[in-house]
């Protein structure tokens, strides 16, 4: 069964059901998210005892709130769409990767999943060997890309094709403002001779790309170039902690099936599509275990 005649098969009432956001939920998870970071960060800034060990998780937190503007740029993290907007916004600035125009590049990414011609996920390629991955899982191309993108954009000079001629002027108008709020940010810290958004935000990030990366290659590396989303994208089984942090997003199969379904309904799609997947994996470390074993020249593998 492809995605498109599961949801043929849905009734009017299931449609309503799964669709149904909410801005209670969003809150609840945005305040678990959003306390946390600013718990450890404050243990960081008073620099507490082992403060430096702190900036991993912290850094984790942080990067994860891709998932966060993922699901905001959607517009199904909460019911009200200012209070989506408002969470995007604030979310890629402070992960480098601005509302507006990842939500071309996103819905670009569902129009086209997995299609090599199309898919703007596809543009950097899939790591195949050994070396590939370490420099992908590294975080530091997505950096560079981003910093790229972000300045190409605040020049005017944005050509990627899934921005519309009508949306390049918000596009550029975004990345002016980030940039100069970043230099604001340094600047500020430079004239108060603070280091603490260094520490509780910039070097945090750096050391939780790396994660993010791990988890984002799991969403499609490795799945069939098809149209069927239940083949194309992949469900990881994991842990409620995981699910959690990720606004269960490891559903990713099922999101990309349905795409208005809000990520506390996501456990209930996945009940329902669970018999239909195509592509599955136990668990992250089995999903790496089994790519890394795929690679040309990992270590070892003769």
């Amino acid at each position: 069964m492809d995605h498109r005649s599961f949801l043929a098969g849905l009734t009017a009432a299931q449609r309503t059901e799964l669709t149904e956001t909410s801005d209670r939920k969003g809150l609840a998870a945005l305040a678990v998210h959003f306390g946390s970071i600013a718990i450890l960060g404050t243990m960081i800034a008073l620099e507490v005892p082992g403060w430096a060990l702190l900036m991993v998780p912290q850094g984790i937190l942080i990067m994860f709130l891709f998932t966060t503007l993922h699901e905001t740029v959607h517009r199904t993290a909460f019911r009200s769409a200012w209070l989506n907007d408002l969470v995007a916004r604030i979310c890629g600035f402070l992960i480098l990767v601005p509302a507006d125009w990842f939500r071309y590049f996103h819905f670009a990414h569902h129009r086209h999943t997995q299609d090599p011609e199309n898919d703007p996920e596809l543009a950097g390629a899939k790591p195949e060997t050994f070396r590939q991955y370490i420099v992908h899982v590294s975080g530091l191309p997505t950096w560079w890309s981003e910093l790229k993108t972000l300045f190409r954009n605040a020049s005017g000079r944005c050509t990627d094709p899934f921005v519309p001629a009508n949306g390049k002027k918000k596009v550029r108008r975004e990345a002016a403002r980030s940039i100069v709020l970043y230099a604001a940010l340094a600047a500020l810290s430079f004239m108060a001779a603070s280091d603490v958004l260094l520490f509780v935000w910039v070097v945090p990030c750096l050391l939780g790309q790396p994660f993010l990366r791990l988890y984002l290659l799991a969403e499609h590396g490795r799945c069939a170039f098809v149209a069927n989303m239940l083949e194309n994208s992949r469900t990881t089984h994991t842990n409620r902690l995981v699910r959690t942090l990720a606004w269960n997003m490891p559903y990713h199969a099922e999101h990309h099936s349905y795409p208005t379904v809000p990520f506390h309904r996501l456990p209930d799609l996945h009940r329902l599509t669970k018999a239909h997947l195509g592509a599955t994996s136990e668990s992250y470390r089995s999903f790496h275990k089994d790519y890394l074993g795929s690679l040309k020249d990992l270590p070892g593998t003769g």
